[in-house]
């Protein structure tokens, strides 16, 4: 009998290591065993954690268990793990709220809703880790700036103003919802003697250690750190997941934009009676009635296109999730550094539906003719029918259900835009510019995200080339560009999804001719979870082969 780990186990055993390192997303993503910590930020930690990856990743690649779908994503995930770890990112990404450990941290544990009296032991045990959590990472901050591996200033500011929003909101997000018993004092009691002082000792720490020290502006990549070219490589792999260079990926945004002039000159003459395709973007970008009057309307808006969108499914999908999508606007102190909208799984246990975040921050400097292609990415049929079928299938691992892997689930999210139109969502022609410019911003994350980290690029650079082929206000611009530079990689996750999730529908197309039915393939590409690119071109041409024999 062999004693080698099943693929299973190897999958439970990263899927563990993943939880510890992003604790918080272990419990929204309901995995378990988690749920009392925060991530162990010292050097030590990643050590730890390391030594997992690349143990597991060697066991898998030497397995002969013939689960390989299962194999594949946890090569993957061990990759990635490495590739995080090796850059170094923690030292140096201190703004944004789905990379930064600090950011994070005051984004997601104040929208834990903690049920039943272990649970909210769990989050009061969290609580008390701030502190530790907090100081562990000024260690790693001042560890970095003595290597070299400096923030870029301007996240260092964004990171300390986060922390000032956080704290003047009253009543603070830590302490809602309400606890149970005696733990309500207890939580109260946590706060104003250790949580509070910490965070004011962790925003003095940014402005007395680290402020003055970072990158400027005109060297925001990674490439301009030691090793950060090759760095970025990796994490270009991880968020891809695919070998596709930084080059290539740069070039292939450059002519998805240049091929998008043909739809803005279409619908560009039927909206304003203007074929130009720059001057279709200047109007989209600078006519005030394009702009939202309130966050109730955008709200609302959301809310409509996606009970359109469900009520329509069935035609399309042969499974749709139990749990329902529900639009909220995002919290008040993360509008500002938070992008335009993002999604939340439902939990495991049906506590919690889908969230739909829109950020209604600023509102009145917003498109409102992009609410309905955003809300069919981050809701239905996007990322709520993505995660939320993976929530419900059984006989497959916890790993495939409940890990992110950028290129699937957001190449997912961003095919469906272009599905939601072949659906007949979109209520009319101004809302279907915003599907081509919300195309327009993927292709052109393809390019600034390559530009900045791999080939030098300034923030302005960045900017001029967002502000001449895309649709974006000046808020939106800085909000994408700061993120491309805190979170290198995840922006080019989404056109390449898409592209070869279309190139994969194309395929079985032709090969099955009038046999095709587009609910069996969305079937086939939802039901096995969260899979690499190859490992769904492989599911998907073996599905194509049964359908014919």
């Amino acid at each position: 009998m062999s004693d080698q780990p099943t693929a299973a186990e190897l999958a439970n055993e990263i899927l563990d290591a993943l939880a510890a390192e992003i604790p918080l997303m272990a419990t929204f993503d309901d995995i378990p065993g988690h749920d009392h910590e925060l991530r162990d930020v010292s050097e030590a930690g990643d050590a730890r954690l390391r030594e997992i990856a690349v143990r597991v990743g060697e066991q898998a690649a030497r397995s002969t268990d013939p689960d390989r779908v299962t194999l594949g994503v946890v090569t993957h995930h061990a990759e990635g793990l490495l590739a995080r770890l090796d850059s170094g990112k923690i030292e140096f990404i201190l703004a944004e709220p789905m990379a930064a450990e600090g950011a994070g941290l005051l984004s997601w544990l104040p929208q834990l809703a903690p049920s039943g009296e272990q649970a909210e032991e769990d989050y009061l045990a969290r609580m008390a880790a701030i502190p530790g959590f907090l100081a562990g990472l000024g260690d790693r901050y001042r560890a970095g700036i003595a290597a070299g591996r400096t923030p870029v200033e301007r996240a260092v500011g964004n990171a300390i103003a986060h922390v000032d929003r956080f704290l003047a909101i009253e009543p603070n997000g830590l302490l809602l919802p309400p606890l149970t018993g005696d733990r309500e004092a207890r939580r109260a009691r946590l706060f104003t003697d250790e949580v509070r002082p910490a965070l004011v000792a962790y925003r003095d720490m940014l402005a007395r250690d680290v402020a003055g020290r970072g990158r400027p502006d005109e060297r925001p990549g990674l490439c301009w750190l030691d090793g950060g070219k090759e760095s970025y490589a990796r994490l270009a792999r991880t968020h891809t997941t695919t070998g596709v260079s930084p080059e290539e990926l740069h070039e292939t945004g450059l002519e998805i934009g240049r091929a998008l002039d043909e739809e803005y000159r279409r619908l560009g003459a039927a909206v304003f009676g203007e074929e130009d395709p720059d001057e279709v973007r200047r109007r989209l970008r600078t006519d005030p009635s394009l702009c939202w009057q309130n966050g109730e309307e955008m709200v609302t808006t959301a809310v409509e296109a996606i009970a359109r969108a469900t009520a329509a499914a069935p035609g399309w999908f042969r499974r749709t999730p139990s749990a329902e999508c529900v639009v909220r606007a995002v919290p008040e102190s993360d509008g500002p550094s938070a992008s335009q909208a993002y999604y939340m799984a439902p939990s495991g246990d049906g506590t919690r539906p889908g969230i739909y975040y829109t950020n209604t921050y600023r509102v009145e400097e917003r498109f409102r003719f992009i609410a309905e292609s955003v809300a069919f990415h981050e809701g239905v049929p996007g990322h709520h029918f993505q995660a939320g079928i993976a929530h419900e299938l059984d006989g497959v691992a916890p790993l495939r259900k409940l890990v992110p892997l950028s290129a699937f689930d957001e190449g997912w999210a961003l095919y469906t835009e272009r599905l939601a139109d072949e659906m007949g969502l979109y209520s009319d022609d101004l809302m279907r510019l915003g599907m081509v410019a919300e195309d327009s911003l993927r292709a052109a994350r393809l390019v600034v995200d390559t530009g900045l980290h791999a080939l030098g690029w300034t923030r302005q650079q960045g900017m001029d080339y967002l502000a001449a082929h895309c649709v974006l206000g000046d808020l939106e611009a800085q909000s994408e560009i700061d993120r491309y530079i805190e979170w290198p990689g995840q922006a080019l996750s989404y056109m390449t999804g898409r592209l070869e999730i279309q190139r994969l529908r194309a395929f079985a197309e032709e090969r099955l001719g009038g046999a095709f039915d587009i609910r069996d393939f969305h079937d086939v590409v939802l039901r096995h979870g969260q899979v690499p690119l190859p490992v769904l071109g492989d599911i998907v041409r073996e599905w194509v082969e049964s359908e014919l024999r």
